[in-house]
């Protein structure tokens, strides 16, 4: 009984050691290997293997030490509005198409006089692109919030949503609009303050 609770040990370190290799979010990545990490040098230590509990320790505090790194990073963010017919907007929204689809299925860039839309940079870095159009002249309705998979913390849409506030309020908007049929999407606007207004559709008061 003993032995099959440490082997499962053994597995279940070895399954989330392979999920984390799978994330393309650092921090996702750094997150779950920490876990897989910890658990493997827990099963070291357990069967007796020293060097394998050690080694794994060493990870853990690795993954720590990065962690506290990503958290306690002051990062320079800002906007880079852009012209609607720029050639590299549209090459970067080509080249991203494949993974927005995954997202935003039929999504299509289709802008009017009514668009709002902005690259966001960290530390002069793209990190991500806004697009937006205004609707019942008050409300910003979202079409695309683009995060590149590196920087999926969270950290792009606090500057968007929070930082960014007085921009739209200044801009003569009350109220932002974000709809989708994405879960993920979904509890990512939960996070940022959104709350639904109806099945697939999410609102936030400025």
């Amino acid at each position: 009984m003993g032995i099959d609770f440490l082997q499962w040990i053994g597995y279940i370190a070895s399954i989330i050691i392979v999920l984390s290799m799978m994330m393309s979010s650092i921090i996702k990545f750094r997150w779950i290997n920490l876990i897989g990490a910890l658990l493997f040098s827990t099963y070291g230590f357990l069967i007796g293997a020293i060097p394998v509990g050690i080694l794994n320790g060493i990870i853990v505090v690795v993954d720590v030490y990065y962690l506290i790194l990503i958290y306690s990073k002051n990062e320079e963010f800002e906007i880079l509005e852009i012209n609607a017919g720029s050639q590299y907007l549209i090459r970067f929204l080509k080249f991203h198409n494949k993974r927005i689809q995954t997202y935003c299925p039929g999504f299509s860039y289709q802008p009017n006089e009514n668009t709002v839309s902005f690259f966001i940079l960290r530390n002069m870095a793209v990190a991500g692109f806004f697009l937006a159009h205004r609707d019942n002249q008050t409300e910003l309705h979202v079409d695309l919030d683009y995060v590149l998979p590196e920087y999926k913390d969270f950290k792009n849409g606090k500057y968007v949503y929070f930082q960014l506030k007085q921009k739209f309020i200044d801009a003569g908007y009350t109220s932002i609009i974000a709809e989708g049929n994405n879960t993920n999407y979904f509890n990512y606007l939960k996070k940022l303050g959104f709350v639904e207004l109806k099945p697939g559709v999410y609102t936030k008061k400025l």
